[in-house]
């Protein structure tokens, strides 16, 4: 294994008021996730996924993303993104002010299908004039691999699937990567595995790890990623969320869990984990059940 050092500081990526929320089932309203990037912000977090600009009837709890954006207060030096699977979505992110937009792919074509209606090739082509039309108008675009350890369809996934779609979507014009165990069931060998071909493919400073709990291996699975340089880590306050495909499978892994980890190791994130537990006791008041968090449940 060709481990490297820890990174000194670590970039989190707030995903809860979008990936999170949506597959909850509780109604959100918009206020409500309004307070939530705002609680979010006050902790310190400076990448928030803020929402999503997809068809309702598919994401209904995204309904809302354009109030939601025109709603938030700015801080400066706080990029508020949304995912935008077509030109549609990208139009409508552009318009409600999105510093930052996001493609989202798979490593499995059975998933594909079954998330996005249609082929890996196609949704990569569907991809292109979006980040065209975003490099155009000068806003960034990230892409997703979802299913990078394992898919609900057709079980373990190659690391080579994972690095050509990677590469894809990186030549494509992708600043960064963002490599998803959607349904959690990783394991550190198979997450050094995917990571040793990926980073034969693309630079460590354009991959981040997006990794779900739903077997509690995601901590495990991030210091993985961390020992092989990677220092943008995706996670969910509270750990909200889960997978509407993949049976049993929970949220993202706990951002006050990521971030105690990475105070244990020396790792600067300059987010203040109190404040980042008042906003995970706010919104899991709100979706009426408790935070999924170790750390949240050890400091109530």
């Amino acid at each position: 294994m060709n481990r490297r050092s820890y990174p000194a500081q670590v970039s989190i990526v707030e995903v809860g008021p979008r990936d999170g929320l949506q597959n909850e089932k509780t109604p959100v309203s918009t206020q409500s996730k309004v307070e939530l990037v705002h609680n979010l912000v006050n902790a310190g977090l400076k990448r928030i996924e803020t929402g999503s600009f997809v068809s309702p009837k598919w994401v209904p709890q995204m309904a809302d993303s354009s109030d939601v954006f025109t709603r938030i207060k700015r801080h400066k030096g706080v990029t508020y993104s949304a995912l935008t699977p077509n030109m549609k979505g990208f139009e409508a992110a552009l318009q409600a002010g999105a510093d930052e937009v996001a493609v989202f792919g798979a490593a499995s074509e059975s998933f594909s299908q079954r998330n996005i209606n249609c082929s890996i090739e196609d949704s990569l082509n569907r991809f292109a004039p979006v980040v065209e039309a975003a490099q155009t108008a000068g806003i960034k675009v990230r892409g997703y691999v979802s299913c990078v350890l394992g898919c609900p369809y057709e079980g373990e996934i190659s690391p080579t699937a994972v690095a050509e779609v990677s590469k894809r979507l990186l030549d494509m014009g992708c600043y960064e990567i963002s490599l998803g165990d959607t349904i959690g069931t990783g394991t550190p060998v198979k997450t050094a595995a995917m990571l040793e071909e990926v980073l034969n493919w693309i630079p460590v400073n354009q991959v981040a790890a997006h990794f779900h709990d739903t077997y509690g291996q995601a901590l495990a699975n991030l210091t993985i990623a961390l020992q092989y340089g990677v220092a943008t880590i995706d996670s969910a306050v509270a750990g909200l969320g889960g997978c509407p495909y993949a049976r049993g499978a929970s949220g993202n892994v706990a951002t006050e869990d990521v971030v105690y980890m990475l105070n244990g190791m020396g790792i600067k994130t300059g987010i203040d984990l109190h404040k980042l537990l008042h906003a995970a006791r706010g919104i899991s008041n709100v979706i009426k059940r408790p935070p999924s968090s170790k750390v949240a449940n050890a400091l109530a």
